[in-house]
């Protein structure tokens, strides 16, 4: 029968070693700290439901007898959505709570920069959120690891789907920082590859949690686009919705909408969801997986609602954490990223791994279309593809990855 312990024996199996082989001995190293910071203010919708999914995978592993035999502890702060705030508190939680590690955050310019302090102080980086492909690509390093298929994946996969169909002549809306540069750009490179005829008319460049919905509207409308690439969420993607519905913007007009299924975004707009956007997102009450079942109901039963993205997000990266420390039994540096390079780890998800080439984990996204059943957002048509599937080989990414991690 399914168990919740089930699917954490591993980690059940780790408390049994240790308490047979050091016992009380590792009990008094104290707990392993790892420091965690994240956008909680600045972006609620996502990181909230990311924090009470990675407080139930600590409680989990801890109940089960924690790690090595030591308990985990998440010393988590809010850096407020500025890449400075975030770097002034990693320097707090590595010279005052001397943690073992660091986790967390959500926007690209903050993952670069608290990747850039870990590589700077050699301290193991788990990127849980931020999605920039330079992350582990142009700007990756030795200690940075990142859990979510990044920008290049999800776009690519979008890019696939708007090759199929027959328009030619596109617009990109997307918010003005890393993310939505990277993600517009791997989408035209890749959508060009797949169909040369197609064209870009237009793009538009809202500032990240600043669009003015009217004016964006508008430009891409007088494009007169065949169809239109998203990649605004939150708050900007509410508004570009409820604008262009009223002005009939998505009428006849293909959408491919980076982010729109998760449940995060989909959800808010309730009955303004348009029909028929092609999406990345997560279905999580239609995945069969065993695994993912045990998931959605520890999770309903922890906190008596269902779980977003950003609680799978959370509850992986905890996971992630506890098995690369048991598979180098050790939290030291150096052998801490011997063991995530190549790390094979059991998840909602079935087995992910963080790939050597360039730190990346395998972890893939679902792919569908957005419809609006009874006033409610869903994604149907949806399958899940593989990050492996999707990303380049190490012959490509030994070309643009800097020459830092070699053993």
């Amino acid at each position: 029968m399914l168990t919740r312990r089930s699917v954490l024996g591993a980690f059940a199996g780790v408390a049994a070693v240790a308490a047979g082989l050091s016992g009380a001995a590792a009990q008094d190293e104290g707990p392993i700290k790892i420091g965690e910071i994240n956008s909680y203010s600045a972006l609620p919708a996502f990181t909230e439901p990311y924090r009470k999914g990675w407080e139930m995978a600590v409680e989990e592993i801890n109940a089960a007898g924690g790690v090595m035999g030591r308990q985990l502890e998440v010393i988590s702060r809010d850096d407020g959505g500025k890449p400075g705030n975030a770097v002034k508190i990693a320097e707090e939680l590595l010279s005052r709570e001397r943690v073992d590690l660091f986790a967390g955050t959500f926007f690209s310019h903050i993952g670069l920069a608290v990747s850039d302090f870990a590589a700077q102080k050699q301290v193991v980086f788990v990127a849980a959120e931020p999605l920039t492909d330079a992350l582990v690509w142009s700007k990756g390093n030795r200690y940075t690891f990142r859990l979510r298929p990044s920008t290049f994946v999800q776009s690519a996969l979008l890019a696939r789907e708007a090759a199929n169909l027959d328009a030619v002549r596109w617009a990109t809306i997307a918010p003005n920082y890393k993310y939505g540069q990277d993600a517009v750009a791997v989408f035209k490179e890749e959508l060009k590859r797949l169909k040369p005829e197609v064209e870009f008319v237009e793009e538009q460049w809202p500032a990240l949690g600043k669009i003015d919905a009217g004016v964006t509207v508008r430009a891409l409308e007088a494009a007169k686009p065949d169809a239109i690439y998203n990649v605004t969420f939150g708050g900007d993607l509410a508004a570009f919705v409820r604008e262009g519905n009223l002005r009939g913007l998505f009428e006849g007009r293909e959408v491919a909408s980076l982010l729109t299924g998760e449940p995060e975004y989909l959800e808010p707009l309730g009955d303004e969801t348009p029909n028929g956007w092609i999406v990345t997102g997560y279905p999580w009450d239609e995945i069969e997986k065993d695994e993912h079942k045990i998931f959605v109901k520890s999770y309903q039963d922890r906190w008596g609602e269902n779980p977003k993205l950003g609680s799978l997000v959370g509850y992986i990266t905890i996971q992630a954490i506890a098995a690369a420390i048991e598979e180098g039994q050790t939290t030291k540096t150096e052998l801490l990223v011997q063991a995530f390079r190549g790390l094979g780890f059991e998840t909602p998800l079935g087995t992910l791994y963080f790939r050597r080439a360039d730190h990346q984990s395998t972890m893939g996204a679902y792919v569908g279309r957005t419809f609006n059943r009874d006033g409610k957002g869903e994604m149907v048509g949806w399958r899940y593809v593989s990050g492996q599937d999707v990303l380049p080989g190490p012959d490509v990414v030994n070309k643009i990855r800097p020459k830092d991690d070699i053993d």
